[in-house]
């Protein structure tokens, strides 16, 4: 049986397999030359880590187009990996949306850092230049959203997952919300709350609460919206919220949207709240209302359905097929 990393490996090389196959055949077709993208940020990492591509001439171009394509080949395996995991976790998009978001995500782990590492500049990008950038990696979630569809690990065989109800689509936004406040507890909440999780797991997260609350009153904290901070909080907010739906035995893919969303929502709107208390109250004071509504909403947010736990353990019979046993107090 295939296992979640193998299932996303396989799915990284299929969706590799796909992008190139793609990219090939515009380039094909439209006789336009090869990108050298993937050469310049072999450029761009090496100056910044202070090295060179060693060689010379046509010996050191080599280099730097392997390396690249290597870059590409761990892009699109890491990515399978994510997807894959996020569906052992209890994600199941429809087909076109998973391939959609897939290939998206595959293309922001390509942009992103060209942009970051000033290689190029996506906003001057012209009409054509996004197609032949987007097509590629659209075929790329495909391919990997076809593979972790089709082949299922041994726990998705035995733990289907039923449709997210609203209750838990807003109890995910308001737990999203708290975690844009204070990003810690959109883990920690659901963990500390639930009926069957041990005591090492409730004391690192009540030691990962206590830890930001330290870090947060830190001058060299950057603020939760900027590109050091907001990431956690937003991954947070989609984590916990896959964490209540495992909770349910139900689709995470809805839930973890909400819980991204309450995430920004509770970032903008608790660093709104702070600005505006400023000038009204002293700082310490703003930040304990805000911390006390976090709670609350993620209190709300994770108390009920607590003792609902829906996971379940692979009990091999002898002589029999394999059976799920139930555990916790579901009902």
């Amino acid at each position: 049986m295939t296992g979640t990393f193998d299932r996303g490996l396989i799915a990284g090389a299929a969706g590799i397999t796909a992008l190139n196959a793609v990219n090939l055949l515009d380039i094909s077709l439209r006789g336009r030359p090869a990108s050298t993208l993937p050469e310049r940020t072999v450029d761009a990492i090496a100056d910044a880590a202070g090295i060179e591509v060693p060689g010379r001439g046509g010996e050191r171009d080599s280099r730097r187009t392997a390396l690249g394509a290597l870059a590409g080949i761990g892009n699109g395996l890491g990515v399978g990996v994510l997807a894959s995991l996020a569906r052992s976790a209890g994600v199941r998009m429809p087909g076109p949306i998973g391939a959609v978001v897939t290939g998206a995500a595959s293309m922001a782990a390509t942009d992103v850092p060209l942009a970051a590492l000033s290689v190029s500049d996506p906003h001057s990008w012209a009409a054509a230049d996004w197609a032949a950038d987007a097509v590629p990696h659209l075929a790329y979630g495909v391919a990997v959203q076809a593979v972790i569809s089709a082949v299922p690990t041994p726990k998705e065989q035995v733990l289907p997952r039923q449709a997210a109800t609203s209750g838990l689509i807003g109890r995910s936004l308001l737990l999203g919300v708290a975690a844009g406040s204070r990003s810690s507890l959109g883990l920690a909440a659901p963990t500390l709350t639930a009926a069957d999780t041990g005591a090492a797991k409730k004391l690192a997260s009540l030691a990962s609460l206590g830890g930001e609350l330290y870090v947060d009153k830190q001058p060299a904290t950057p603020e939760r919206t900027s590109g050091g901070a907001l990431p956690a909080r937003l991954a947070s907010g989609a984590g916990g919220a896959g964490l209540l739906a495992r909770r349910q035995g139900a689709n995470a893919a809805l839930p973890g949207v909400a819980g991204l969303v309450g995430a920004a929502a509770g970032s903008w709107g608790g660093l709104g709240w702070r600005r505006w208390a400023g000038s009204r109250m002293p700082d310490w004071q703003a930040a304990l209302i805000e911390d006390g509504v976090a709670f609350v909403l993620a209190a709300a947010a994770c108390l009920p359905g607590r003792r609902r736990s829906t996971r379940l353990t692979l009990v091999k019979i002898p002589n029999r097929a394999v059976r799920p046993a139930r555990r916790g107090r579901g009902r």
